[in-house]
């Protein structure tokens, strides 16, 4: 009697919008280089230690260009982070105010739990930081140039990858250390940082070589496509969405059309093949995105299951039916693009709960969960389970970045009897042989949404975020006009073609709103502006007084600092 087995796709979504101050070239986040130096490194070593266990990793380009950039600065020595350039200064006593004030308000930002506290030198620097602060901001001013060293030097230990410490004995040295750390300590950790963010796009191509991974793509700015393409979208799954003002943006299926075929070019440069299927942005998708998927030639595409759920439903199937239709790609009218949709409880538990168990305890529910499911399709039909999540931001609330966690839940995939791991890719290229394989659903139409709730709702609906979303239209609608008029030569198209690309993303809207930490929210706020100026700028043309307001202040304090959310 044959074994009954399960199809497991672990995807990984990797992602950071673009901090690049087009006008100054610097960056003004550090959050691409932080995640590439512990999460993106750790990522890949943990599949290069386990060459049986196959996943995808879904890499926006736009993050893709961030990485490549960094590696050109080291390169050439020529550095635009600011705080990476604090961390190789080399009189730290001779900072600015506003250098010093930079280094305060980064040098605490992360999870104390997992990356302040564990190290008493540091969560000392932190406790010292407090009492100053609670002094008086002139207090902060007797925090010495060498304060000022081991803090930097501890923030980029603590945002080193584990796989990294294990490998570089030193950089264990510095920990036991502590305090005291030297120009020359820096300038070695810099060079670290410098190896580790270089290599990274190499590792993911070798391993995407050897047939183990499958590197896959989203739209290059990561837009919010199914909105960029029509507003009314958003009421599909939520009929009663407050809309912008505007009635939508201006030429938006073209603009998602030149992300998409962006992210086409630049994946088979990096890569040497064209991506065999995609993840939206926010696994927001629709028939007609489907559509556009399937004309350029994609095999596959993902959501989440809300999204499945909403459109089973208004095609009639019963609720009681969806859990067991969830297990098998779908067919979206007559589009040769197949859909997969995220087991999202599985998901949240990766993203959310193991971080709080026992590692061993963790991977354990993780394949009783897998067994459940098996146990509870039809007989004699293999089925195949979706895991998409964010590849980056969890590990900063697990003990040692979720190294454990990783090791063993590889460990214990790649020799499992009957759960097989594949990469969609890999999973369509095998599913013709598997005589037991589920039918391929078939779906008249999709209910357009994405991976949070089956709606639209973190992106649009309430009014900062409408706000943004007219605050963009409206600058769309200049620039068509500029375009037309022939007032720009190439050069200056090009250069504002790339700052609308940024101002297009989906990031800035998913911080409006008074649900998200405010500190986090006034940053993306400042940063969205910007943008807007910018392109005003590039295209030259009036800044609107508008834009030297406030959208968002945010004010809550939400689950993983507001970098992911639940699916339900």
């Amino acid at each position: 009697m044959q074994t009954r087995c399960l199809d497991l796709i672990l995807a990984w979504h990797f992602h950071q919008p673009d901090y690049r101050d087009y006008a100054t070239h610097e960056y003004r986040l550090p959050w691409t280089y932080l995640h590439a130096m512990k999460d993106y490194s750790d990522m890949a070593a943990h599949l290069e230690a386990h060459p049986k266990m196959q996943a995808v990793c879904n890499f926006v380009p736009i993050l893709l260009d961030q990485l490549e950039d960094y590696a050109d600065q080291f390169s050439y020595d020529v550095v635009r982070d600011p705080l990476l350039a604090a961390l190789m200064q080399p009189d730290l006593d001779q900072v600015t105010d506003a250098q010093r004030d930079m280094i305060l308000d980064y040098c605490f930002r992360c999870n104390h739990a997992t990356m302040v506290r564990p190290y008493p030198a540091y969560h000392q620097l932190a406790e010292l930081f407090q009492l100053a602060e609670r002094q008086g901001k002139n207090a902060l001013c007797y925090l010495s140039g060498q304060y000022l060293a081991d803090l930097l030097t501890w923030y980029h230990l603590a945002w080193t990858g584990e796989t990294v410490r294990r490998q570089y004995p030193w950089l264990l040295e510095l920990i036991k250390k502590g305090s005291g750390f030297s120009l020359q300590d820096r300038r070695s950790l810099f060079q670290l940082i410098g190896e580790v963010v270089s290599g990274l796009i190499p590792r993911y191509r070798a391993l995407a070589e050897s047939g183990q991974v499958e590197i896959s793509t989203t739209p290059h700015y990561h837009p919010i496509a199914p909105i960029l393409m029509d507003f009314n979208a958003a009421r599909e799954a939520w009929p009663e969405c407050e809309l912008p003002t505007l009635p939508g943006y201006p030429g938006g299926t073209v603009r998602v059309q030149r992300h998409l075929d962006s992210a086409l070019h630049t994946h088979t440069a990096r890569f040497g093949v064209p991506p065999a299927g995609i993840w939206p942005a926010e696994g927001g998708i629709s028939t007609s995105l489907v559509a556009l998927f399937d004309q350029s030639g994609l095999s596959w595409s993902a959501s989440g299951e809300a999204v499945l759920a909403n459109s089973l439903h208004a095609m009639g199937a019963p609720a009681a039916e969806q859990r067991e239709l969830r297990y098998r790609p779908y067919q979206v009218k007559d589009y040769a693009t197949l859909c997969f949709f995220r087991d999202d409880r599985l998901s949240d538990m990766i993203g959310f709960e193991y971080a709080k168990w026992h590692a061993n305890d963790a991977v354990k529910h993780f394949i009783n969960e897998l067994d459940v499911i098996l146990h509870q399709t039809p007989e004699h039909e293999t089925p195949v389970v979706s895991v998409i999540l964010d590849g980056e931001n969890a590990w900063e609330y697990y003990p040692y970045n979720g190294y454990f966690f990783l090791d063993e839940l590889y460990t214990a995939l790649e020799n499992h009897p009957h759960i097989h791991t594949h990469s969609f890719k890999s999973y369509l290229a095998t599913r013709e042989e598997n005589l037991h394989a589920p039918a391929t659903g078939q779906l008249p139409a999709l209910v357009a949404g994405s991976w949070v709730y089956g709606t639209f709702s973190t992106w649009i609906g309430v009014p900062e975020k409408n706000r943004a979303w007219d605050l963009l239209a409206t600058a769309k609608q200049q620039y068509d006009k500029v375009l037309v008029s022939g007032a720009l030569n190439a050069a200056e198209i090009e250069a504002a073609e790339a700052q609308l690309c940024d101002c297009e993303s989906s990031d800035w809207f998913w911080w409006f709103g008074g649900y998200n930490p405010r500190h986090s929210v006034e940053s993306f706020d400042r940063l969205y502006r910007a943008n807007l100026v910018q392109l005003y700028v590039l295209l030259k043309l009036p800044v609107p007084e508008t834009l030297s307001l406030p959208i968002s202040h945010g004010g809550n304090d939400a689950v993983a600092g507001g970098t992911m959310r639940r699916a339900s």
